[in-house]
């Protein structure tokens, strides 16, 4: 059972997640929050395996928001939902701690879809976000990584998970994680959000 806390200021939206996500088996809403000052206040109480994270809410910003719940509990995913799609946000909200970024008009079946792969370790994006993640970036490669950590690494900007990596690279799950440990040891990140944070900031990928 995946748990799923949201943080919207819409209250029509934040309980229409609630609803698809509790009428979909396997995933459950543990708590509904309309700013980050309740749910970092509260979240600790039901935690959370997954936090769904709005960036334009009332008061403190989610990106902030995202910051600071990363730092109380790192090993909670946050995915961004949000109707912003620009660039200096989502980089932003990576470097804060975001596992992943869509866009509010991302299907509900993609929504799931999504919200399972934060939980297995992937990088989920709608499809327009990855593409400009990794588009609007050309190559500038990095002197340490090689060219197949270079593949993986692009592969983790697209949002995909580790299963989905080893199939498109037509290799193991072991060896993408061999590759994504010295990734992070090159780059000197501890986390997929910020080996995608800095592979955007010193534009080591490409299409």
């Amino acid at each position: 059972m995946i748990s799923v806390a949201i943080v919207e200021d819409d209250q029509d939206i934040r309980e229409s997640l609630a609803i698809l996500i509790n009428g979909t088996q396997g995933y459950v809403c543990s708590d509904t929050f309309g700013d980050c000052e309740s749910a970092i206040k509260e979240i600790e109480n039901n935690m959370p395996d997954v936090v769904l994270m709005d960036i334009g809410l009332p008061g403190m910003s989610g990106i902030e928001g995202i910051r600071i719940i990363k730092e109380k509990l790192p090993d909670v995913d946050i995915l961004v939902l949000t109707v912003h799609g620009d660039s200096k946000l989502v980089f932003e909200a990576l470097c804060a701690g975001a596992c992943g970024y869509l866009v509010k008009d991302t299907p509900p079946a993609r929504l799931l879809e999504a919200i399972k792969e934060a939980y297995e370790g992937g990088a989920p994006m709608s499809s327009q976000i990855a593409r400009m993640v990794v588009s609007s970036f050309k190559i500038h490669p990095h002197p340490q990584i090689t060219a197949r950590e270079t593949e993986v690494l692009t592969k983790l900007c697209e949002g995909m998970s580790y299963k989905m990596i080893a199939g498109a690279l037509f290799i193991s799950e072991e060896t993408v994680r061999r590759h994504i440990k010295n990734i992070y040891r090159k780059l000197e990140v501890s986390s997929k959000s910020e080996a995608v944070a800095k592979a955007i900031k010193e534009k080591l990928v490409s299409t």
